[in-house]
């Protein structure tokens, strides 16, 4: 009898394909891609955990800036946090219409390309993009810091933590949506209700006097480690300042717009329904953690314990509660990455289908999810990590560049749009 002929090299694919097989999952056949829709549930903890998670870091950045100017200029926190909140509604609002206009999704992009040019177009896919890049960069850098905040020990150990949470995101998306939804419901859901335990908590022990504000002596010395010389003056730039790096809790909501087809029947009616949820949670937990930090006089250092640290040990002290905050506040920003891994893969589809960007990118992979975009996303976010040393400080000012430009394009694309209706 004859031995069975073997092709040099095949014994190494078929390991190589074992290991693929056992990282991301059998593939799927494409009569199962509608049975990966998401409920108005899983689709509140994939797409909204981005602008959620936002609260961990948004106020802190208020105050990083603002404390540039001493602790008189920490009362304009509120004030900040109040115009943010009304420019997040206009946006919710906006974006309520361009959902129900295009219910296909694709976002600022496709109304920006349809309505005002190529030319528009592309700058708003541009600016998406390097939104969802910074949105895995600045998240992942929040989680690692809310966990060396709780462990201090592992803050040597930040850049390294990084790539690991980025590598295991990238795992995680490859294996598809309905993976990714049952991996993320529980801490997006764990987190908003800390979160909401945290500021209920902290409004009734400051009703009853229980939380008195940061000792002056103390105080001092954090806002001297934050100012690193002399004052700043408390003008219109500095107040600017504050406004653009606490406008990084706008971040995310466009995210269900550009997501509109992984709802379930009707999906714009559904993709509305969340998007108004997810706004009113967001508002809520953004403002009491603001109101929090402005009563209790508490300042932030860069790469030191993050402000939500040190509100939950006032509030809740060195116990359960705090260990519960730390580490929904770790998942749900590793996780909140997620957002920019279920939008960005579809943008740099829409892009290639256009011609714009690399045909590969619009090809689904064996697990029904655009593999080639989530490996480039993870590539990109993996060097602005490495650059910006994994601080969320660094990487925040380039955050809203891209925010304010597509929001911008695809608001002037909808007025195009709507006057033609007409």
């Amino acid at each position: 009898m004859a031995s069975p002929s073997v092709t040099p090299g095949s014994a190494g694919s078929t390991g190589r394909s074992g290991l693929r097989r056992w990282l991301i999952g059998e593939p799927l056949p494409t009569s199962a891609h509608a049975e990966e829709r998401l409920s108005n549930g899983e689709a509140l903890a994939i797409l909204s955990s981005d602008a959620l998670s936002s609260v961990a870091y948004a106020t802190q950045e208020i105050v990083l800036v603002l404390s540039l100017a001493g602790a008189a200029a920490l009362g304009a926190t509120v004030p900040i946090t109040g115009l943010i909140v009304a420019l997040m509604l206009v946006v919710a609002i906006s974006y309520r219409q361009t959902i129900k206009a295009y219910p296909h999704g694709g976002g600022s992009y496709r109304v920006s390309h349809d309505n005002l040019g190529v030319v528009p177009g592309l700058v708003a896919g541009a600016s998406l993009a390097i939104d969802y890049v910074l949105t895995v960069s600045v998240s992942v850098a929040a989680g690692i810091a809310a966990i060396t905040s709780y462990m201090p020990a592992l803050a040597t150990e930040r850049i390294p933590l990084c790539l690991l949470a980025v590598g295991v995101l990238m795992l995680v998306n490859l294996r598809g949506v309905r993976s990714s939804a049952g991996l993320l419901s529980l801490p997006t859901f764990l987190f908003m209700g800390t979160v909401v335990t945290l500021v209920v908590m902290g409004l009734v022990k400051l009703r009853l006097g229980l939380l008195p504000p940061l000792d002056a002596a103390a105080q001092a010395r954090q806002l001297a480690e934050a100012q690193g010389g002399e004052l700043a003056a408390l003008g219109p730039v500095l107040l600017m300042r504050a406004f653009s790096s606490g406008c990084a809790a706008l971040t995310g909501i466009e995210a269900i717009s550009d997501s509109v087809m992984v709802f379930r029947p009707v999906e714009w009616r559904n993709a509305r329904r969340v998007l108004t949820g997810m706004v009113i949670v967001l508002a809520v937990m953004f403002s009491g953690i603001s109101v929090l930090a402005s009563q209790m006089g508490l300042v932030y250092v860069e790469n030191g314990p993050t402000l939500l640290y040190q509100l939950g040990e006032r509030i809740f002290a060195n116990g359960l509660l705090l260990s519960v905050l730390q580490l929904s506040t770790l998942l749900i920003l590793l996780l909140a990455a997620n957002t920019a891994y279920a939008d960005f893969p579809r943008l740099a589809a829409f892009l290639a289908q256009d011609g714009y960007m690399p045909r590969q990118l619009a090809s689904l992979g064996d697990r029904l999810v655009f593999s080639n975009g989530i490996a480039l996303l993870s590539g990109f976010a993996t060097v602005l990590l490495v650059l910006f040393d994994g601080s969320v400080t660094r990487l925040i000012p380039l955050y809203a560049v891209g925010v304010f430009t597509s929001f911008t394009l695809s608001q002037a694309g909808m007025v195009v749009h709507w006057w033609k209706q007409q």
